[in-house]
């Protein structure tokens, strides 16, 4: 603590100071403008109500201090940093904070008598002021402690406004330049201001304001700050050499500063000065201190030069602050030797600012630090927002949970390299290999956490390194500077939903045959035909089938949707899509006005996706992605956060029954069942591919989505002809998604999900025809066109002339439409010895079948077993 006792003449100093001042400004401002010309005292009455009538108040706005990002420690509820942003590096103490040698060192050096004076030292003052009016550049000393405040003060409330650096820099030189009248007016208008701050603060107060505002070099200001970027430590634990090297920064911080090894001062030829220890004084260094101690004997020339060698010029300002500690009484000649002949040793520990600071959960926080610089709720413009990000001191608690991002960073390390080289089709750009991986809370829209294969540069330059990004891929371009990626069969989630929402069953029966599709309706854009009749595979040129949208779904079968595409309305789709969050990765909105449109060419982030399917999880209820779980002033007052809402997006019925289809997506011959962790909790997907370019797995349980991507960030790279680790880059995506879900499970567990919708999940009867006697070829048509899946089974021999269907499981009558009829070619009649049919049955001549029937008669000699199904004729016939 400092000596906080205010001397009565130190009151009355204030007074006749003020008084004092106003004749001298009169006499000073006078001089500048008049300089040949006797004064009269109407001149100076004149210039002293000019000072009088300068602004007497001036209001001390908040610091500007960083903005800090937390995560939440889910174990003790603590919150964790997880990065930094600042344009100058400042943490506010109190006045017990700091070291009593510290006030020593600045009030000894900078202002003995500030706790006598009323914030204007007249004679030191006055000094000044003549010594300037003869021109010159910088303040010629004399400010007080008050009046140094106030300048600080003014800059900083000056570079609030400052957009540039020009603007900064401005800011300073008026603030400090102070030759001419401008620059006497200036110091006038400073002291008018310390007169006034002293009637409305204390003199602790504003010793405290000035130590927490003071620059220290570069983006270093405050005393916190200094301590800990150059010596490791904190202002309140500071040694006597540390706080008066610190004191005697404050006249010249860039100048003295002590982290620039090869020199902080640099003349006009090239030459610098200041510099680490290198075995030779600077020359010219005015050292009469220590030299004055070397011929009291106090000290050796070794020591001199142990002391001086490095840092030299900070070592000057040092010593003259030591010797007025001395002079003042507050240090004992031993200490001040001691101090005197130690070297200054920086421990320079630097404020990792950035995203960079925050380790594998830096794409998280660079898409928090976006939201941040586009969310209007941080300031009208871009320029605001950034501001307040670097200088706000924003508290900014995000919704990263470390069980899952832990989880997601390891598995991303573990199975996605940071780069690949990828074969391309002749002709197409080298592919840009990409991996992400992000989870949703599934009833909030909370992100729990991003992942990513790159490893994080802000620097745009290493960008052109394929190993570095700045780019969030879970993001989009607002939040996270991604374009998006084509979605693949996942979007095939919104074709589904709509097929529910105009009241179809996932049971119907439809023909998702390959084969090509002329025309789909679209009230929005117009109705879409195929006048180049374009087949459309299926993945890996699949024949396709009959079937129904819970066999579609879990095959994701092309021709399937197309099929369920034909009986609804692509402008219908769209707008599912656009309800669920879905854009076009620029915003805006979805258009399906192609085919190919159903199966997902359209570009979107991996966090609409999730936030897409995790209404799913939820019932229903869309939940706009958050990561932001409240933010706080430097007070720590509660402040508005980006608004986000969750509205009901989707029946519950229709939300229930897509749950039940897509989970056989995760079940058992389902494409997603490969990343499935098989935990027990239950679990709905969606795989997507987009030709050999993208691949996705989207999974979610009640609580939490996970959607994972892997792919061509740009270019055309084959992920399914590239390998990683003994693992295709198409299928890391499964591995991926399987160990962040699995975490994810075990940290927010999961329900069963609602049963589906009887309604939505009817299966309808169909008439199942006759094919006895029929060909294969012609009974599989006919059966097919009925509506079933035909499989052809094992040959049986029977009367029914070889190669005819002797057979057909089921029989002709009603039965589940789509359900597979298997059917029997005949082998024709055997020929063979007559013997016994079987069980029970003789086999001589007119042979009994198996089981107790009658086999077919024949003729012939010997006997044999008919086997279990009716004897077989007895003889060769």
């Amino acid at each position: 603590m400092p000596d906080s006792r205010r001397r009565a003449s130190g009151i009355l100093g204030g007074l006749a100071g003020l008084l004092g001042l106003s004749a001298l400004a009169g006499v000073l401002v006078a001089a500048t403008v008049t300089p040949a010309v006797a004064l009269t005292s109407a001149a100076a009455s004149q210039t002293i109500t000019l000072f009088d009538n300068l602004p007497g108040t001036l209001e001390i706005d908040q610091l500007m201090v960083p903005s800090n990002f937390y995560a939440t420690d889910p174990d003790t509820g603590e919150e964790v940093l997880m990065a930094r942003f600042l344009e100058q590096d400042r943490t506010p103490v109190t006045q017990d904070q700091i070291s009593p040698v510290m006030y020593d060192a600045i009030l000894s050096s900078e202002d003995p008598r500030y706790y006598d004076h009323g914030g204007v030292d007249i004679i030191g003052t006055t000094r000044a002021v003549l010594s300037n009016l003869g021109g010159g550049g910088e303040t010629q000393g004399g400010s007080t402690i008050s009046q140094q405040y106030v300048k600080n003060v003014l800059v900083q409330q000056c570079e609030a406004t400052a957009k540039t650096q020009q603007d900064k820099y401005d800011c300073w030189s008026e603030a400090t330049t102070s030759s001419g009248t401008p620059g006497i007016e200036r110091k006038l208008q400073e002291m008018r201001y310390a007169i006034a701050l002293e009637q409305k603060y204390s003199k602790d107060e504003i010793l405290l304001g000035y130590l927490n505002i003071a620059n220290f070099g570069g983006t270093t200001y405050g005393v916190e700050a200094a301590a800990r970027y150059y010596f490791g430590t904190t202002a309140a634990n500071l040694t006597l050499g540390q706080a008066a090297t610190l004191a005697g920064m404050v006249q010249n911080p860039n100048s003295y500063r002590i982290d620039r090894p090869a020199g902080s001062i640099t003349t006009s030829d090239g030459t610098t000065f200041n510099k680490a220890p290198d075995g030779v004084i600077d020359d010219g260094a005015q050292l009469g201190a220590l030299d004055a101690l070397v011929t009291s004997g106090e000290i050796t020339e070794d020591q001199k030069l142990a002391a001086a060698d490095g840092y030299t010029s900070t070592k000057v300002r040092q010593l003259y602050v030591l010797s007025r500690m001395l002079d003042d009484g507050k240090i004992t000649r031993d200490a001040y030797v001691a101090a005197a002949i130690e070297p200054i040793t920086p421990a320079i520990t630097p404020t990792f600012t950035g995203c960079a600071a925050a380790g594998g959960a830096a794409y998280f926080c660079e898409y928090v630090k976006d939201v941040i610089l586009s969310d209007p709720a941080f300031g009208e413009t871009p320029s605001d927002r950034l501001q307040t990000l670097q200088r706000g001191g924003l508290n900014v608690y995000t919704t990263l949970d470390s069980r899952v991002q832990s989880a997601a960073e390891e598995a991303m390390t573990q199975y996605a390299p940071a780069s690949a080289t990828m074969p391309t089709s002749p002709g197409a750009a080298t592919g840009r290999f990409g991996s992400t991986t992000v989870s949703i809370e599934a009833s909030t829209g909370r992100i729990l956490a991003i992942a990513q294969n790159t490893k994080y540069g802000e620097d745009a330059a290493a960008d052109d390194d394929p190993d570095y990004s700045s780019l969030v891929f879970a993001g989009d371009p607002s939040a996270g500077g991604s374009t998006g990626f084509n979605a693949g069969s996942t979007f095939k989630l919104f074709t589904l939903l709509d097929w529910l929402e105009q009241g179809h069953s996932v049971n119907e029966t439809l023909d998702g045959r390959l084969r090509v599709f002329e025309h789909l309706t679209n009230s929005c854009q117009g109705d879409w035909d195929n006048t180049d009749h374009t087949l459309v595979n299926n993945f890996g040129k699949a024949a396709g089938r009959i079937g129904t949208p819970m066999q579609f779904t879990a095959a994701s079968l092309n021709t399937g949707y197309f099929a369920m595409a034909e009986k609804l309305d692509l402008c219908d789709i769209q707008n599912v899509a656009a309800k669920l969050g879905v854009t076009q990765s620029d915003g805006t909105p979805i258009v399906m006005d192609t085919l190919n449109s159903v199966i997902g060419t359209a570009q979107v982030s991996p966090i609409a996706m999730a936030a897409a399917y995790a209404t799913v999880a939820n019932g229903g209820t869309y939940c706009q992605p958050q990561a932001i779980d409240r933010v706080t002033d430097a007070a720590g007052n509660e402040i508005a956060k980006p608004e986000r809402t969750c509205t009901p997006a989707l029946d519950p019925k229709v939300a229930a029954t897509a749950a039940y289809a897509l989970q056989g997506v995760m079940a058992s011959g389902g494409t997603g069942s490969a990343g499935n962790p098989g935990d027990g909790t239950p679990l709905l997907g969606k795989t997507g591919t987009h030709e050999a370019w993208q691949t996705w797995m989207i999974e979610s349980s009640t609580k939490v989505t996970t959607a994972t991507w892997a792919g061509n960030v740009e270019g055309f790279g084959d992920v399914f002809q590239t390998w990683h680790q003994g693992t295709r880059l198409s299928d890391i995506r499964y591995r991926i998604g399987r160990a962040v879900q699995a975490a994810a499970d075990d940290a927010y567990g999961g329900d069963a999900f609602p049963s589906p919708d009887p309604n939505l999940t009817k299966s309808s009867q169909a008439t199942v025809p006759d094919v006895n006697g029929l060909t294969v070829a012609d009974a599989q048509s006919r059966l097919e066109a009925a509506g079933f899946v035909v499989q052809v089974g094992d040959t049986v021999e029977s009367d029914v002339a070889a190669g005819l269907v002797a057979s057909q499981d089921p029989g002709a009558g009603r039965a589940t439409a789509g359900a597979t009829v298997t059917i029997h070619p005949s082998a024709g009649r055997a020929s063979g010895d007559s013997g016994n049919g079987g069980d029970n049955g003789d086999g001589n001549g007119s042979g009994n079948g198996g089981n107790n029937g009658n086999g077919n008669s024949g003729t012939g000699n010997g006997t044999g077993n008919g086997g279990d199904n009716g004897g077989d004729p007895g003889g060769g016939g």
